[in-house]
């Protein structure tokens, strides 16, 4: 399967999302079983309990908790709008921001964050020029609270659509940041799989878009993400990787397998630090990350440092604290989405 190639199919009643590059998996979405909060749903809120020894306060839902980072100026009882900014695990609060972002294909709304932006990677004077136009009339009138975020994907789009896109949602924020009275309330769902899909891979233009049921099964998809859900990662020269996750790290070791070669570790290691941001991402893992790559040399060590600053460059909720006193390399990475074993392990097992 050669080319951008994204997928949209339900299985078993529930949303499923894949976009295949050249044959390899690249992006997966799958909406959880049952009435799960999905990240990016927005909330009116009622402040509750301050946790003073962790910097933030709980907030009251409609399903439970949530729990605010944020909390100068916000006292119990207080009505306020948050955003779901992360998956919840299992036996606590929701977290939540009060950084509320409104977000859409070309366009992203950005409350108390004022400004008219253009993606960086739109590098053309002249489009950005006539972008420029498009977000100033998009916005006039709108309170000087409110900024707006040009996507890539603006890029050679037709005007009229970018025009849309912005005032619907200019009209949705200015709608939900005036609903602050009642109780407890969603006031806009989060972004099912097929969202995602429409709304952040169709840029760049895919070759093929297939919509029909059975795309999963029929492009081998399926087949991938039971691959996730394996801890063995296949590398060059008959090397692997396994991913493993525990209550507090992600373990990650990396092993050359039946190459003997002076090069071995140094090449399995290399190739295991450019997967490493795909798979982690994929499976839907995050926290802590503890990687035992194949023994090296240090002075090889300078080498892998920069292929892993390079594969990482692009996931920017990724810290790279280095190499620890016994030769383990730990980061971390921002968790963003629910584990795929627990989303999808029936789904696809």
């Amino acid at each position: 399967m050669k080319g951008r190639v994204v997928i949209v199919d339900e299985i078993d009643g529930r949303q499923v999302a894949a976009l295949v590059v050249d044959g390899r998996l690249e992006e997966l979405s799958v909406d959880p079983d049952g009435d799960a909060v999905l990240p990016g749903a927005i909330y009116r809120a009622i402040a509750d309990r301050p946790v003073k020894g962790q910097g933030g306060i709980f907030v009251k839902l409609p399903e439970g908790s949530g729990f605010l980072r944020q909390i100068s100026g916000i006292a119990p009882g207080q009505r306020l709008l948050v955003q779901v900014s992360g998956p919840a695990e299992p036996g606590k609060a929701i977290p939540v921001t009060a950084r509320l972002l409104f977000k859409s294909r070309f366009a992203i709304i950005t409350p108390d964050a004022p400004g008219l932006n253009i993606s960086r990677r739109i590098r053309d004077e002249d489009a950005r020029a006539d972008l420029a136009e498009i977000a100033t009339a998009g916005m006039a009138g709108a309170a000087e609270t409110l900024g707006l975020i040009l996507r890539s994907a603006c890029d050679g789009a037709e005007p009229e659509a970018i025009a849309e896109d912005i005032a619907a949602m200019r009209g949705l924020a200015e709608a939900v940041l005036v609903d602050t009275k009642g109780d407890a309330e969603l006031l806009v769902d989060g972004a099912g799989a097929h969202d995602i899909a429409f709304r952040d891979w169709l840029d760049p233009e895919p070759d093929e878009a297939v919509m029909e049921p059975g795309g999963f099964a029929e492009h081998g998809v399926d087949a991938m993400v039971a691959d996730l859900l394996t801890p063995r990662v296949d590398l060059v020269g008959g090397g692997h990787m396994m991913i493993e996750p525990t209550r507090a790290l992600v373990a990650v070791d990396v092993n050359t397998g039946p190459d003997t070669s002076p090069a071995a570790s140094l090449k399995v290691n290399i190739a295991a630090a450019r997967d490493l941001p795909r798979q982690l991402r994929l499976r839907g893992l995050g926290g802590q990350v503890v990687v035992d790559f194949a023994p090296m040399s240090k002075k090889d060590r300078a080498i892998l440092d920069q292929v892993i600053k390079a594969a990482f460059k692009g996931d920017g909720e990724a810290n790279l604290a280095g190499w620890t006193t016994l030769g383990l390399y730990e980061l971390t990475r921002k968790r963003d989405r629910l584990p795929l074993a627990e989303v999808a392990g029936g789904l696809f097992a």
